[in-house]
């Protein structure tokens, strides 16, 4: 049985923290960032990392663009 645990800070915050830290990422980088270094997210998928970014795209927080197909960047919106 799969069990859910409340995480200390949300996805969309650390994702903040990342790109602040390092700039744009591939949404592949992103995915392998924040199962290495956050123990939190060791068993995050990809369609739920894809669910976040598209809710933080519409709010205005992050851009999204296509690279090739299949690889996408993630960058913080510019004020």
């Amino acid at each position: 049985m799969l069990s859910k645990t409340w995480r200390v800070q949300p996805l969309p915050m650390i994702i903040i923290e990342i790109l602040k830290r390092k700039g744009s990422l591939t949404d592949v980088d992103l995915l392998e960032t924040l199962k290495s270094s956050f123990s939190l997210y060791r068993d995050l998928s990809f369609n739920e990392l894809n669910k976040t970014l598209m809710k933080m795209e519409i709010t205005g927080l992050i851009s999204v663009s296509s690279l090739t197909k299949g690889r996408r960047l993630v960058q913080l919106a510019k004020k």
